[in-house]
């Protein structure tokens, strides 16, 4: 027996006694009914702020129409990094050459335009939206990974640490554990907080209150343990003993993204030291860009442009870690922001807050490509004119959870707390015996019509059904409201109309969105007085 097994068992033991004293309750093992896919891993970059997606993702193709509204931070149309396979219509950022060489090499997938009806324009009120997947009208009380790991280990944190899992079930780098990582007031994760030297954890303090019950109890009492046993340290000792050599690329000092590179850096290294450990979450700050975005007189460089080199730099350095490693067959990625910018910029060569911007997701089982398109540009945009939703978030962590964790259509359900469709974000083949999955098969097809357009009151939404299943069609305003829910239901394969009365809204630009299981599409449409 090693010595992490000794400590490991030992700290089981010491648990099991104080679980049976203080609450007279049995202890019980994990019931890993759903058999989850133990050797695979969630790296979650959450990117504090609201990015500006535009600037991010440039739609090239619109690129005349941005140059009237954003003209002081737009970036030069020959810098930006065209994407190829996308026909010249979209590019990247000049700064984030890293992303693009993931791009180029299969291993980048970018969704476009994910929001939630209604969005919330406070970082506070949105994250919290973004991290507990609830209506933007409700307020829960767990995260959408808290409740993803409640149904793999449901006793938590009764009978953990033990020898089917010995590690934590998630892991917080560089900050505490919130709402996303909690389930019911109880931190599914742990959180580590020193990320200027890995290999000295053992200052790590836990942030997140426990509850003043008989569960508080045995939490604080596991946290105990984890600190006396200095558990992380000597997983990383372990694994540097074990000759992990990680790479050289993670930036470090004052580069940009140096402070989320050594968060994505511990977390190559504990994955390569053996932890079991399913979930990583670690996060990088500066995107509320309302002012001096960009430097005056060369919009390339700047503010905006420092933070998406460093994320693009630390993803790309983390990738390559994974690559040396042989580990990158085990690790997803991807990147969320609470809300995007605004389509037209302010005076003082910034953005506000906005709506819809576009997510990453990277790793060796991405389906390579873009999911949605470019988003529409209206003509007649002003200050309050948002980037239109394509993609409702919860569909984004929807497909994570049925393609990644391999969860089964009840399990993603109750997760989600209600039903989602998917999109073609990761590669299922080690989930499903087909292997490659559907190819989305909306583009070039036209789903949607209107008649009249433009209207004045109501018009006739004509659209197609292509997959059974579930349909919802849903009208919104300029600003990303929904002002409509049209259809919310289970159709078969056809042709359909359904009636968008808006004789009480205000002139001005509407778009509708058909989503139909894994296709997607949405079309603007002019409501005149």
């Amino acid at each position: 027996m090693n010595r992490r097994d000794f400590i490991r068992r030992t700290s089981l033991a010491s648990v099991g006694g104080y679980v049976l004293t203080a609450c007279n309750e049995s202890m019980l093992g994990p019931l890993l009914s759903l058999s989850p896919q133990e050797d695979r891993v969630l790296v979650i970059v959450q990117l504090y702020g609201g990015n500006d997606g535009l600037n991010t993702v440039v739609p090239l193709d619109q690129y005349n129409l941005l140059t009237q509204f954003r003209s002081n931070i737009l970036l030069p149309q020959n810098s930006v990094l065209p994407l190829q396979g996308t026909n010249g219509l979209s590019g990247l950022h000049p700064a984030m050459s890293g992303l693009r060489s993931l791009w180029d090499n299969g291993k980048l997938n970018i969704v476009q335009g994910v929001s939630y009806p209604d969005p919330n324009y406070s970082h506070f009120r949105s994250t919290d939206i973004w991290e507990t997947a609830s209506n933007a009208n409700e307020v829960l009380d767990s995260g959408w990974m808290g409740r993803y790991l409640s149904l793999e280990y449901p006793n938590y944190p009764i009978g953990f640490p033990n020898s089917d899992m010995p590690d934590p079930l998630a892991i917080r780098v560089g900050g505490p554990v919130g709402i996303g990582l909690q389930n019911l007031g109880v931190a599914m994760g742990t959180a580590i907080n020193n990320t200027i030297d890995p290999l000295d954890l053992a200052g790590n303090i836990f942030l997140d209150p426990a509850p003043t019950n008989c569960a508080g109890d045995r939490l604080n009492m596991i946290r105990l343990v984890q600190r006396q046993t200095d558990l992380y340290g000597d997983v990383i000792e372990t694994a540097a003993g074990m000759n992990c050599q990680q790479g050289n690329l993670y930036p470090t000092g004052n580069a940009p993204g140096a402070q989320l590179a050594q968060a994505l850096k511990i977390v190559a290294q504990l994955i390569c030291g053996g932890l079991k450990t399913k979930v990583y979450w670690v996060s990088d700050t500066g995107f509320d860009t309302h002012a001096q975005q960009t430097v005056l007189g060369n919009t390339t460089l700047g503010n905006h442009a420092n933070l998406l080199q460093g994320v693009s730099d630390a993803i790309t350095a983390f990738q390559d870690d994974l690559q040396g490693l042989g580990l990158s067959d085990r690790v997803l990625g991807m990147t969320f922001s609470e809300f995007g910018r605004r389509i037209k910029s302010n005076g003082s060569r910034g953005t506000d807050h906005g709506a819809a911007a576009p997510m990453f997701f990277f790793g060796d089982h991405v389906l390579p490509g873009m999911v949605g398109t470019n988003p529409v540009i209206p003509a007649n945009t002003d200050s309050e004119t948002n980037v239109d939703m394509q993609h409702d978030f919860r569909t984004v962590y929807a497909s994570v959870l049925k393609d990644w964790f391999c969860l089964p259509q009840w399990a993603i359900d109750d997760t989600m707390l209600n039903t989602y469709s998917t999109l073609p974000i990761v590669d299922p083949a080690g989930c499903i015996a087909m292997g490659i999955a559907e190819e989305n098969q909306t583009a070039g097809v036209q789903l949607l019509s209107f008649h009249p357009s433009p209207f004045q009151e109501e018009t006739t939404v004509e659209f197609t059904v292509l997959k059974a299943g579930s349909v919802r069609l849903e009208m919104f305003d300029a600003a990303g409201s929904m002002v409509q829910l049209l259809i919310n239901q289970t159709m078969a394969p056809g042709s359909y109309k359904a009636t968008a009365n808006l004789g009480a809204m205000r002139s001005g630009m509407y778009y509708c969105r058909l989503e139909n299981e894994s296709d997607m599409q949405v079309k603007n449409v002019m409501k005149v007085n």
